[in-house]
């Protein structure tokens, strides 16, 4: 069952995604789901689930799964496709406006999930 975005993080253009910036990543998800998704946190009902991990290199276990599964990549099948759609035939001047665009499409999902419902900040 999936209840939307827990985290959201862009980092900057050009940047290398090496084991510190990765660590710090997933240290702010682990706040995120904490915070935002707490009964999944106190009952650890979750999973997560990523790709281009090397897991080879660490000893640790890799799930098989089909490689183009619509259940394990919910990015490639429905957000990616979702945001071209949006953002087809727009012109954006820099990186900011894209993800300008992005967050406000985000944004617009959670206000229609929650029926107008009020929210603040990035409690997607």
């Amino acid at each position: 069952m999936s209840m939307g975005i827990v985290h959201c993080k862009f980092l900057p253009q050009g940047q290398t995604i090496n084991q510190h910036v990765y660590k710090e990543i997933l240290r702010r998800l682990l706040r995120s789901v904490r915070e935002k998704r707490r009964e999944f946190w106190q009952d650890k009902s979750w999973l997560l689930h990523h790709d281009n991990a090397p897991a080879h290199n660490k000893n640790t276990a890799v799930l098989e799964h089909p490689s183009y599964s619509p259940h394990l990549a919910p990015w490639d099948f429905f957000l990616f496709p979702k945001f071209k759609g949006v953002i087809k035939g727009t012109r954006f001047e820099d990186v900011n406006n894209i993800k300008m665009a992005v967050t406000t499409e985000l944004r617009l999902g959670k206000c229609l999930r929650l029926q107008g419902d009020y929210f603040e900040g990035e409690n997607w």
